[in-house]
C-alpha cells in the first residue's frame, strides 16, 4: 500500500504591522504639541565645528572631514571593518565591530566624509569606534545638537522634526507674570525652552547637562510650581468631602481617658502634641489625611491607639492596615493588652488564618461587633465587609502601593445604610475574638445600638511611618496632607553604639554574640538572603543558623524569614520574646514592628547590601531595654561608594530624619515613596536632593498665587498638568 503524501497549506504570513511615527510617539506620552515642547534633551552634541585631526584628544567627541585612505573588512578571528581617514593635518583610524555593506560601501578609499564619535587610544594610535557618518561640505548648524529620550524605532532627526515642528506651533507666552518673574530671577518661559531645544555653542555646556543652567532652573521652577499648585488643589478637593465628626469624650471614663490611667508611662510632651493634632482632625466634618512620622522606637503605636480610642467612643469602627504578619500581629497584641480591659474586641484578620477563623472574623466585621480590627492585606478583600468604618490607620505606609492604600478608605465608602449591629454572643471562637461584647461597654452602648452610617462619607485616615520625610520632600510629594512629628524618644531608650566591621573578623563577632548570651542578653543576627543565590556570594540565613548552631553550642539559635509557614514563625517569634531563644537568625522580616527590650546586640551581615533607611529600621530593633546596646555593620570589601556613604551615615548618626535626608541625597525620593509599587510617576526635571531652595520658592509662590491670581494657577496647571494627573495624590 503507498503511502499517501500531505502536501503543508501554504500559509500566507501577514506582514508585521509597523508603527508609524505618531504611534511611536505616543509611547513616549507624546500626544499633543505641548507634551512634545517639554520633552526636553538627555545631553547635547556639538556638531557646529569641524576640528582639525591633529587637534584630537582621547576621551572627547570631536567632528572631522577627512578622506578615505585605506579600508579593510575582516572576519578572523572576528567580524570587524576598519579604516583610515586622513585631512590636512593628519590622520586617525574607525573601527566597526560590527557592520552592514552599505558601511564597508562607504569606506571606499578616495571618498571624503564628514565624522563625527569619541576619540579613544589604540593600538597603532587614535581611532574612533563605530562614528556617525554624513556628507560633507555640508552646512554646520548654529547651534548644540539635542539628544533626546526616544523609543524604539524612533529616531533622534524624527523626533528632532516633530519637537521643531512643535515648537512653531505652539504659543511660548508666560503663564507667570512679568513682575513675579523679575522678583524670581527667572527667565521667561519661551527663552528657556527654546535654548534648551538648541542651545548655542558659546553656552555652558556643563551647566546645560548638569541642570543648573538658568533655563533649566526656570523649567524646574515651573515644574515645582505645577505640583504644588495641584496637591493645593487636591487639599481642598478633599476638604469637600463629608466624614463624620468624631468627637472627643471629654469625660474622666472616656475610653482615652482609662487607656491613659492604666498605662505605665506617661506620654511624652511630642506625644501629646501629636495625639492633639490628630483629635482635632478627627473632629472636622470632612476627611482626615494625616502622616505621623517619628523614629524607630518614638511612641506611635500609642498615638495610634488613642486615635483609634477616640473613634471608638464616637461610634465607629477602626481598622489598623500593616504590610506584614508579624508588624500586624505586634500591633494586635499590644492594642488587644490596651483595649481589651477597657470592654474593645479586637479582631484579628491575615490571610493565613483558617476558613473558620475568618469567617467568624468577617461576621464580627461585619456585624459591628469588632470594633477595632489589625490585619494586613487582607483587610482589603472583597469577603470583607465594615459595619461602620470611620476611621484607617495604615502603617508603614510607603510599603503598601496607592491602590492598596485607597482600597481600605473605600471599604468605609461602600456602607449603604444605617444598620442596628449584632449584639455579640459570648466567646464563640478563637481566642482572637473572645474579647468582652461591645455591648457591655456603657460608653459605646448607645452610638453602637444606631450607627449613623452615610454612604457619603469618608473614613478618616491615619498613615504611619517610622521612615521620616526629609523636609524637601514633605513639601513637594506629601504637600496635600498635613504632617505630625513624634521628635523625641521616650525615657529609657538607650542609645545603641554602632561599629563597622569586616567580613574577616567574624570570629571576633562571634566572641561578642557569645558574651551576651553568656550574661542572659538576646542577640538578632540579620541576613540578606534565606538560602544560597548563584549570582550573589553572600552568607545566608539557613548557612548562618546552621554555623552558629554550632559555634554557639551552649545556646540555643533561632531561624525566621519570609517563606516559614505563619504558625511555626509566630512560634518562633514568641520563643524569642519569652527568651526561649538566645540568638535570633533572620532575614529583614523582622526590620519593623519587633519590640524585644532584652535584645541588646544586633548583627547585620553583608550591611553593604542593605539601604539605608533599611539599615537604621533594623538598628531599631535594638536599644529598647535598660542594657547597653550595640549594632555590628559586618561588611564585605571591596566597598563600593554608594556602600561606603552608607556605613559612614549609619557610623555617624542615629537620628532618623538626618538618616532620611542622607537616604534621600543618595538614592532619590523613589523607595521612600514606594514608587515602585504605586506606580506613582517622580519630578521629570526638578532634583530634591539639589533643587530645595526651588521646592521652598515654588510652595511659596502657590500659595501667593492661589490667594491673588487664581486666573495664573489655571493657565499654569493647564500647561503643565496635560496628561499629567498622576502629579495628584489618589
Amino acid at each position: 500500500m503507498g503511502t499517501a503524501q500531505h502536501t503543508p497549506a501554504k500559509v500566507s504570513a501577514r506582514p508585521k504591522a509597523v508603527a508609524t511615527t505618531k504611534q511611536k510617539l505616543e509611547r513616549l506620552g507624546l500626544v499633543s504639541p505641548h507634551d512634545l515642547i517639554l520633552h526636553l534633551p538627555l545631553r547635547y552634541e556639538d556638531e557646529t565645528e569641524i576640528m582639525p585631526i591633529s587637534s584630537l584628544r582621547p576621551g572627547r567627541s570631536a567632528q572631522i572631514e577627512a578622506m578615505v585612505i585605506r579600508s579593510d573588512a575582516s572576519y578572523q578571528p572576528r567580524r570587524q571593518l576598519t579604516a583610515v581617514v586622513q585631512d590636512e593635518t593628519g590622520e586617525i583610524g574607525l573601527r566597526w565591530l560590527t557592520f552592514y555593506p552599505n558601511q564597508q560601501q562607504q569606506m571606499q578609499v578616495g571618498r571624503r566624509w564628514r565624522i563625527r564619535g569619541e576619540v579613544r587610544g589604540g593600538l597603532h594610535g587614535y581611532e574612533i569606534i563605530h562614528p556617525k557618518v554624513t556628507v560633507a561640505d555640508s552646512p554646520l548648524p548654529a547651534a548644540l545638537t539635542p539628544v533626546y529620550p526616544t523609543t524604539d524605532g524612533l529616531s533622534q532627526p524624527s523626533l528632532r522634526k516633530a519637537i521643531g515642528q512643535a515648537l512653531e506651533r505652539v504659543e511660548l507666552n508666560d503663564t507667570l507674570e512679568p513682575a513675579l518673574i523679575k522678583r524670581l530671577g527667572l527667565q521667561s518661559f519661551a527663552e528657556a525652552i527654546r535654548t534648551l531645544h538648541a542651545p548655542t555653542p558659546d553656552m555652558d555646556a556643563h551647566a546645560l547637562i548638569e541642570h543648573t543652567h538658568p533655563s533649566w532652573l526656570r523649567i524646574k521652577f515651573d515644574e515645582l510650581l505645577a505640583q504644588q499648585l495641584s496637591l493645593a488643589a487636591a487639599r481642598d478637593a478633599r476638604r469637600s468631602l463629608r466624614a463624620k465628626s468624631l468627637k472627643a469624650n471629654s469625660k474622666p471614663d472616656s475610653l482615652c481617658a482609662r487607656l491613659l490611667k492604666s498605662l505605665p508611662f506617661s506620654l511624652t510632651s511630642a506625644q501629646q502634641r501629636v495625639t492633639n493634632e490628630i483629635s482635632a482632625d478627627l473632629q472636622r466634618e470632612f476627611p482626615m489625611y494625616r502622616l505621623l512620622q517619628g523614629d524607630v522606637g518614638s511612641g506611635k503605636t500609642v498615638v495610634a491607639a488613642l486615635a483609634a480610642l477616640q473613634a471608638i467612643d464616637a461610634g465607629v469602627q477602626v481598622a489598623l492596615m500593616a504590610p506584614t504578619e508579624i508588624l500586624a500581629e505586634q500591633h494586635f497584641q499590644k492594642l488587644k493588652m490596651w483595649c481589651e480591659p477597657l470592654g474593645i474586641e479586637v479582631c484579628w484578620l491575615t490571610g493565613s488564618i483558617t476558613p473558620k477563623a475568618r469567617k467568624i472574623a468577617n461576621e464580627a466585621i461585619s456585624s459591628g461587633r469588632a470594633r477595632l480590627i489589625v490585619g494586613t492585606q487582607a483587610l482589603i478583600q472583597d469577603s470583607v465587609e465594615f459595619f461602620d468604618l470611620g476611621l484607617v490607620i495604615v502603617d508603614e505606609q510607603h510599603r503598601f502601593g496607592v491602590a492598596q492604600r485607597l482600597s481600605l478608605s473605600k471599604k468605609g465608602e461602600e456602607l449603604e445604610a444605617p444598620r442596628t449591629p449584632a449584639m455579640a454572643t459570648t466567646s464563640a471562637g478563637p481566642a482572637m475574638l473572645t474579647a468582652p461584647s461591645i455591648s457591655t461597654v456603657p460608653t459605646q452602648q448607645s452610638a453602637a445600638s444606631k450607627p449613623t452610617a452615610n454612604k457619603d462619607w469618608i473614613p478618616h485616615q491615619l498613615t504611619m511611618s517610622a521612615t521620616p520625610i526629609p523636609r524637601t520632600l514633605a513639601m513637594t510629594f506629601y504637600a496635600d496632607l498635613e504632617v505630625s512629628s513624634i521628635d523625641t524618644l521616650p525615657p529609657g531608650r538607650t542609645p545603641v553604639v554602632t561599629k563597622l566591621i569586616s567580613s574577616a573578623r567574624r570570629d571576633q563577632v562571634l566572641g561578642h554574640v557569645a558574651q551576651a548570651c553568656a550574661i542572659g542578653q538576646q542577640v538578632y543576627w540579620v541576613c540578606p538572603l534565606v538560602q544560597e543565590s548563584e549570582s550573589l556570594d553572600l552568607q545566608t540565613a539557613v548557612d548562618t543558623h546552621l554555623a552558629l548552631t554550632q559555634a554557639l553550642p551552649d545556646y540555643t539559635v533561632g531561624l525566621v524569614h519570609g517563606q516559614l509557614p505563619t504558625a511555626e514563625k509566630a512560634a518562633v517569634m514568641k520563643a524569642f520574646r519569652e527568651a526561649n531563644i538566645n540568638v535570633l537568625v533572620s532575614t529583614t522580616v523582622i526590620e519593623v514592628g519587633v519590640d524585644v527590650p532584652n535584645a541588646s546586640l544586633m548583627v547585620i551581615e553583608h550591611a553593604e547590601r542593605f539601604g539605608l533607611a533599611q539599615l537604621h529600621q533594623l538598628r531599631g530593633r535594638v536599644g529598647r531595654g535598660v542594657a547597653k546596646s550595640v549594632c555590628v555593620l559586618l561588611y564585605q570589601t571591596p566597598l563600593s561608594m554608594l556602600a561606603r556613604e552608607r556605613l559612614r551615615a549609619m557610623y555617624e548618626t542615629q537620628d532618623g530624619f538626618e538618616i532620611a535626608q542622607r537616604d534621600l541625597d543618595l538614592r532619590g525620593p523613589g523607595e521612600l515613596l514606594g514608587s515602585k509599587q504605586s506606580g506613582v510617576t517622580l519630578l521629570r526635571f526638578a532634583d530634591l536632593a539639589t533643587d530645595s531652595a526651588l521646592v521652598v520658592a515654588a510652595r511659596e509662590t502657590a500659595t501667593e498665587l492661589r490667594a491673588k491670581a487664581p486666573q495664573i494657577v489655571e493657565r499654569h496647571l493647564a500647561r503643565w498638568m496635560r496628561g499629567r494627573e498622576d502629579f495628584l495624590r489618589s
